[in-house]
C-alpha cells in the first residue's frame, strides 16, 4: 500500500475518533430524518450550494412538509417557493432551479432521480459535486464528492497537489480505497465546519 494511502487511512481514523460528538454534515441529518430518498437528497444538495448547513436544514424541513416528490414540488407556486428559500440567498435562481429539475425528472426520467453519473450530469444545474454526493449517499455508490472543504484541506495537508476540484477528485480516487470515498467527504466537511475544534487535534497528531 502506497505511503499516501497509509497516511490517508491514519487521518481517517483520527478524524473519526475526534469528530464523534461534532455535528454531521446536513445531508446525513436529512438521511436520518427522511431516509435515502434520492429526490430529497438531490434537492437538499442543490439548496446547500453556497449556503451554510444551519441555514439550509430548516428550509429543507419546511419544504419537505409541503412536498416530497417532483410532482408535489411543481404544485408549489414559484412565488411561494421563493419565499421559503429566501434566507439561503440566490433564492429566485434556486426556486426556478427546483421547479426546472422537478420537471426534467418527470419528463426524462419517469419521475425518478437517475442513479448513474452521466444521467445526473445531463440535468442542467447538477454539477459533479452534487452528482457524486447523490450517487454516494442516495445510491450507496463509490463516488467522491469534492466540495471546497475537501479540495482545500486535501491539498493543505499535502495529500494531493491539485488546482481544481475535478483534479482533486481524480487524485483522491487513486489514493483512497473506494470504501472510504464517501467517508472522506464527510470527515473533511466536519473539519471545515469545526475548524477551531479540529486544529488542536491536527497539530497534536501532526496531520499537517
Amino acid at each position: 500500500m502506497e505511503l499516501q494511502t497509509l497516511r490517508a487511512l491514519k487521518i481517517i481514523r483520527i478524524l473519526q475518533k475526534v469528530s464523534k460528538n461534532m455535528a454531521e454534515p446536513m445531508i446525513h441529518t436529512i438521511i436520518k430524518e427522511y431516509g435515502r430518498d434520492p429526490f430529497l437528497i438531490l434537492i437538499s444538495c442543490l439548496l446547500s450550494l453556497r449556503a451554510r448547513d444551519k441555514v439550509t436544514l430548516p428550509i429543507c424541513r419546511t419544504l419537505f412538509k409541503l412536498a416530497k416528490t417532483p410532482e408535489e414540488f411543481l404544485k408549489i407556486p414559484l412565488l411561494e417557493l421563493e419565499q421559503i428559500v429566501y434566507p439561503i440567498g440566490f433564492y429566485k435562481k434556486k426556486a426556478k432551479l427546483l421547479h426546472a429539475i422537478s420537471q426534467i425528472i418527470i419528463d426524462e426520467f419517469n419521475g425518478r432521480v437517475p442513479s448513474d453519473e452521466k444521467s445526473l450530469l445531463s440535468i442542467k444545474g447538477v454539477g459533479r459535486k452534487t452528482a457524486n454526493l447523490v450517487l454516494a449517499e442516495a445510491f450507496n455508490k463509490s463516488a467522491i464528492c469534492v466540495d471546497t472543504h475537501v479540495h482545500k484541506i486535501s491539498n493543505k495537508i499535502g495529500l494531493i497537489n491539485t488546482k481544481t476540484p475535478y483534479e482533486s477528485e481524480l487524485s483522491l480516487q487513486k489514493i483512497l480505497p473506494k470504501k472510504y470515498w464517501s467517508e472522506w467527504n464527510k470527515l473533511l466537511v466536519i473539519w471545515g465546519q469545526n475548524n477551531r475544534l479540529i486544529m488542536p487535534i491536527v497539530e497534536k497528531y501532526k496531520i499537517l
